[in-house]
Order: C-alpha cells, then structure tokens, then sequence
C-alpha cells in the first residue's frame, strides 16, 4: 500500500490520466489542430537537433533570471520602506494600486519606444511584472508584525535600524518570499509576450513564428517547455527556501504535503 501512495503522492496517475485523454483527442482530431504526445516528442527532437529548443530555452530564462532578480532587488526594500514609513505608504499606496492592475503586456509598445526593441525593453517589462508583486506581499509583511514586538524591541533600547534588521525583516521573509515565488510566474508571461511581439529568439518567439509553418507541434514543445522550466525553478525556489530560511517560518510546500 505504501507503493501505491507514493505513485499517487508523486502525481505519476495524473500524468498518466492527461496523456491517455490528450492520445484519445488526438486519435481523432486534425493533427493539425491538435498533435498528439508522439507527434509532440518528435517535434522536440526535431527542434533539439540543431540545439535551437535548448538555445531559446537559455535565452528566455536568461531574461527571466536578469529581470526578476533586479525587480526583487528594487521592490524589497521599497516595500520595506512603504510599510514601515506611512507618510510614504499614504502617499504611494493609491499609485501602486492604481498601476499594479494594469498588465505587464499593455506596457510592450511603451517598452519597445522607450527602451528599443533590444535586450532592455524585455528586461524592464519583467522587471515591472515581478515588481508590483513583490513591493505589495513585502508591504502587506511589514503591517502584519505586531506592534508588541516593535514595543519590545524599543523598551530593551533597539534603535530604529536595529528593529528594522532583527524584528521588522525576519517576520516579513515569508510574505517577500512567497512574493517573489509568485513574481516567478508572471515573469514568464511577461517574457513570452514580450518575445512573441519583439525578439528573434526564445520560447516566445518560437511558438509565435511557428504558427506561420503550421507547427502545431512546435507550438505544444514551446508549452510544455515553458511548464518544465516555471516548475523547476518554482521547485528549486522552494527547496533554497526551505534550506536558507526555514527558521523565518518557510517550509516546502512538496515536504509539508508529503507529511
């Protein structure tokens, strides 16, 4: 039984279950409009051959990386600022929550003209979509601590940076990192609409132009890779945490289900 539970745990029926309905749609649809796992496997063999899928793969994750770190780097501590200033929160709250709503891929032109269609514009849309995340999930961090504790740290003689580095920071590590967990994700949107639109390589661009051969199952090798990537670094994000970090209250969320 116990065999049993780890293959379930493991999500191994479920992928199994998705590829058995995903081979029955394909049996009788247009490979087309819809190829079927084998169809898929084949389109990805044929664009590893020359190291094209491996390249773009590099690439978008590059820009990802680059973006995302930068836009961690400026919203940590803006978000720090934010929460525990409030003449700045009540002056920067209404902007935040008035730009945050509108979507990474309305700025792509804006990008393009201020920035150019390089390397840059990419960059700085990723950088915007990781930014909002994370400045809100740091700030919303900062106002959760209780006051009793900042009391404390005060009556025991802590300066102001002293309660911002032992009390202030510590409790707000979980809400910055599941902030940035969750920027990972919407910086992979990002990218991909900002390649689709403005690049000559990436997993974007790779499924934007393969519409124009009627690749079908060029398109699925750019879905699934995308998938694949998001999850590994989605994994490897949970495991540094849960390695680095577990004193603040971060635990894996594959450990804690498997408990």
């Amino acid at each position: 039984m116990g065999f049993y539970k780890k293959i379930i745990k493991s999500g191994v029926i479920t992928w199994f279950i998705v590829l058995l309905l995903w081979t029955g749609l394909a049996s009788i649809s247009d490979p087309q409009f819809l190829p079927g796992p084998l169809a898929t496997l084949q389109g990805a063999v044929d664009l590893s051959a020359d190291g094209s899928l491996f390249r773009y793969m590099g690439i978008s994750f590059l820009r990802v990386l680059v973006g995302w770190t930068l836009g961690n780097l400026i919203a940590i501590p803006m978000g720090l600022l934010i929460g525990k200033v409030s003449s700045i929160r009540t002056l920067l709250d209404p902007l935040i929550n008035f730009v945050r709503f509108i979507p990474p891929l309305a700025f792509i032109t804006l990008f393009m003209l201020w920035f150019g269609i390089g390397e840059q514009s990419k960059i700085f849309l990723i950088m915007y979509a990781t930014f909002f995340i994370v400045v809100i999930n740091t700030m919303t961090g900062v106002l959760a601590i209780e006051e009793d504790k900042i009391r404390s740290a005060r009556s025991l003689g802590a300066s102001d940076w002293q309660i911002l580095l032992h009390v202030v920071i510590p409790a707000s590590i979980p809400y910055i990192f599941t902030g940035s967990r969750l920027a990972m994700g919407s910086s992979f949107m990002a990218i991909i609409g900002a390649e689709m639109v403005a690049a000559n390589e990436g997993i974007g661009f790779m499924i934007w132009n393969s519409r124009l051969y009627f690749k079908t199952d060029w398109i699925f090798v750019g879905l699934f890779t995308l998938g694949i990537m998001g999850f590994f670094m989605d994994r490897l994000l949970n495991h540094i945490g849960r390695l680095t970090l577990s004193r603040y209250g971060i635990v894996s969320t594959v450990v804690s289900k498997n408990k």
